[in-house]
């Protein structure tokens, strides 16, 4: 798996469950069997966008369609489930209309939507969600209102800026070293570099990942990645789910 150019030989995990995976080389998993991710408390049977939190769409099958628009007669693209790491596809449900959900994509650029059929996800909520400042250098991980943990984090330089905006957890790996350039854990994120389209044979990615390099931390030094403490990164991983959205500030 490659963010910020850094090959791992990783361990998929869930928020939920360690568990051990094949070898990631690049983009490509190689029989990675993850378990299901911790996407949310519940099953979710009201409106999207309405009552406590957000919801959470996993596909249910090798392949979604996505549309254009709701009731296209053919869709727009494919995308496979698993992902190309191994983890189930999911989408943060944007809004549900009908049999029809609009849904944010992990592709470029930052902030495409499309629509998926209700009928081919599995449907479940989250109340928690990340905001990072990067003028403040600091991240909130929020329960509803309630704050859950904040503290420091490093963002992109000047040429490789942390690109604002609205993204959700695509995947969960464990880097085989955790005082290694990925820390203890990575958090895929749905977002890429405005500048880098593609980094040291990787697609430029973005993720939020582990540091034990504390003095990194409050500066601008990663390729676009925000950089947490590895306790934070772990605390996220062991109570926060793929799925879970993310704001960048701007």
């Amino acid at each position: 798996m490659k963010f910020n150019g850094y090959l791992a030989t990783a361990a998929l995990v869930t928020a939920a469950t360690l568990t051990t995976a094949a070898t990631l080389t690049g983009c490509a998993a190689s029989g990675a069997q993850p378990a299901p991710p911790r996407a949310a408390a519940s099953t979710a049977t009201g409106q999207a966008g309405t009552g406590a939190g957000v919801e959470v769409a996993t596909v249910r099958g090798p392949r979604i369609a996505v549309y254009q628009r709701k009731g296209a007669s053919s869709p727009w693209r494919e995308l496979a489930s698993p992902n190309d790491y191994g983890a189930e596809r999911v989408f943060l449900v944007e809004r549900r209309d009908g049999e029809w959900l609009r849904v944010l994509l992990p592709i470029r650029p930052n902030g495409s939507t499309g629509w998926i059929r209700a009928g081919d996800v599995t449907l479940a909520r989250t109340t928690h969600r990340v905001e990072v400042d990067p003028a403040r250098f600091r991240f909130t991980v929020y329960d509803g209102a309630r704050v859950l943990r904040t503290g420091k984090v490093a963002t992109g330089r000047d040429g490789t800026p942390t690109p604002p905006g609205r993204y959700f957890f695509t995947e969960l790996v464990r880097p085989p070293d955790p005082h290694g350039p990925y820390g203890a854990y990575a958090f895929g994120l749905s977002g890429f570099s405005p500048t880098l389209k593609s980094f040291a044979g990787g697609p430029g990615q973005l993720a939020i990942h582990g540091t034990d390099d504390a003095a990194a931390l409050g500066t601008q030094v990663s390729h676009g990645c925000v950089r947490v403490g590895n306790a934070d990164i772990t605390w996220m991983a062991e109570n926060l789910a793929i799925g879970t959205p993310v704001v960048v500030k701007g």
